[in-house]
């Protein structure tokens, strides 16, 4: 790209975010801000799905694909070649997310099951 002065101001604002979110405290609340959004997201699903039970097992496949491409997404990547032991930011809070997700799933099913 051109080296536009909108550019710039995009690129070093970028910068001064992930600056922000560097510090240690900033990145364990996003962690646990995906964690409980995927808690919140799976009490979302089962209760929309329940109303409707014409669509339970179409939901369960939809379930299923969202935490398996999730993991795809955030496993594939080969330990031997990544020098950092730290993954980045975004792809820990989207397994945040998915770990909350299969919390709230079982969470609900133990309170129909009760």
């Amino acid at each position: 790209m051109q080296n536009t002065r909108l550019n710039g101001l995009t690129s070093q604002l970028l910068g001064r975010f992930v600056g922000f979110l560097g510090n240690p405290w900033r990145r364990l609340s996003l962690l646990i801000i995906g964690f409980l959004g995927g808690n919140f997201l799976a009490s979302i699903v089962s209760t929309v799905a329940g109303q409707r039970s014409t669509l339970d097992v179409q939901i369960a496949l939809l379930q299923v694909l969202f935490i398996e491409a999730i993991s795809w997404i955030v496993y594939r990547r080969s330990r031997r070649l990544d020098q950092s032991p730290e993954r980045p930011l975004l792809l820990e809070t989207l397994n945040n997310l998915k770990i909350g997700f299969l919390y709230g799933m079982f969470v609900e099913a133990f309170k129909l099951g009760s």
